[in-house]
């Protein structure tokens, strides 16, 4: 099969464009992949196709992006102009690949892009919800009639969690509901795994020999609630280590210099590659991750686990599909950083409770959240609706000539 993929965002520095290069990756092992993204970097066993926009825009906000413009600020011409610039990068991707089947990152405006491309050239579509646009189109209804009309011509519609498949039919009033099915993002399980060697390396960067260590990783936005890690930093018996960027850096920065806090450390977004995040994966001691919204699934929550390391979040979202409390990790409530300062030294002064979760975070992910397991699921939903050839139109016979399917031959 032939599968093009269309993604809205870089691939480095948001829960989506991790999920859709790690898939296209996966995928391209078994068969012919091509992917469409704003952005030039290679993406192994993929065809890639930049896509150059007028403007950087995004849902909440991207740390690659730095004072991107947001889909609910965007004037109607330049809603116009960003889909224009996607359908036009996407057209001559379809012309020139020729793909089978194509699968869409975010319920919009790539899906729109994807039901113009249906009606030209009818080749289906599947949609992967992430979760980070639902609430542009609860708030803002310019995106709601055009999304709808793409789900309806979607073949299938691919929460990445249970609570966004209840979110998305809640904005959609329950419709789409047969065509839901729930496949979480995955983590490559050969790559994300503990290493001693990038332990140190973190160790000699940041001065932590000896040092217990509290990790937070992700974008510094609102809603994922290191205002209340900040708050509870005081009372860890640890370092705590922020690693990311967004709009909230500079405010929670200087919150913990009025606080006085000296066992915070703030490393920023490291970029592309799985080697830069792994060592801290691997030096931390606990993961945590405090989000204050509905968190769709959380693969930084998954790429801690994989290296081994227990985490404390809060139960918000999809991120109970992963964690399960007590045996990978615990769950505190939202804004409540007394919470997080009591389960995270539960962990950090119980060393062998500590050890046990971890081993039990790295199997959890091994079992349910590979990426070769992930990719099977998607693979059977290509093969199902993939554009195929009419077999009643003809076959080619072993010995060249060329055949209707009831066998008479028609030239050779």
């Amino acid at each position: 099969m032939r599968i093009l993929y269309l993604q809205t965002f870089p691939f480095w520095g948001s829960g989506s464009g991790t999920y859709a290069r790690h898939l296209a990756s996966e995928v391209g092992r078994h068969h012919k992949v091509a992917i469409l993204a704003p952005d030039t970097r290679p993406i192994e066993y993929a065809k890639l196709y930049p896509v150059t926009l007028p403007f950087p825009v995004a849902y909440t906000g991207h740390p690659e992006w730095p004072g991107c413009k947001l889909y609910t600020d965007l004037k109607s011409m330049e809603i116009w102009e960003l889909y224009d610039a996607f359908l036009r990068a996407s057209m001559k991707a379809v012309d020139e690949f020729k793909p089978d089947i194509i699968h869409v990152h975010h319920a919009f405006p790539l899906s729109w892009v994807a039901a113009f491309i249906k009606d030209m050239y009818n080749i289906n579509y599947v949609v992967t919800i992430h979760g980070s646009e639902l609430p542009t189109l609860e708030r803002d209804r310019r995106y709601y009639q055009r999304t709808a009309d793409a789900m309806l011509r979607a073949k299938r519609i691919f929460p990445n969690s249970g609570w966004t498949r209840e979110w998305f039919l809640r904005i959609f009033k329950g419709n789409f509901h047969e065509k839901c099915r729930v496949i979480p993002g995955g983590v490559n399980i050969h790559k994300f795994v503990y290493s001693e060697s990038g332990y140190k390396a973190v160790d000699k960067e940041l001065g932590l020999h000896g040092k217990p260590v509290v990790l937070f990783a992700g974008k510094i936005t609102k809603y994922k609630g290191v205002d209340y890690l900040i708050g509870a930093a005081r009372k860890i018996h640890g370092e705590v280590v922020i690693l990311g960027d967004g709009p909230e850096r500079a405010r929670l920065q200087e919150k913990a210099k009025q606080m006085g806090l000296t066992n915070v450390h703030w490393v920023g977004h490291l970029g592309a590659g799985v080697k830069k995040l792994v060592p801290y994966y691997s030096r931390a001691d606990v993961f945590v991750a405090p989000s204050v919204w509905d968190e769709p699934l959380g693969l930084v929550i998954l790429e801690a686990m994989a290296c081994n390391t227990p985490v404390v979040v809060t139960r918000k979202g999809g991120i109970p599909l992963a964690v399960k409390e007590g045996f990978n990790g615990f769950f505190v409530r939202p804004r409540n950083s007394s919470e997080i300062v009591e389960m995270v030294n539960e962990l950090l002064d119980n060393e062998s409770i500590r050890i046990k979760m971890g081993q039990n975070a790295r199997k959890s992910v091994e079992e349910k959240f590979s990426w070769e397991t992930i990719a099977a699921h998607f693979e059977r939903t290509y093969d199902k609706y993939a554009k195929k050839p009419n077999p009643a139109i003809m076959n080619l016979n072993q010995n060249g000539s060329v055949s209707f399917s009831n066998g008479k031959p028609i030239g050779k």
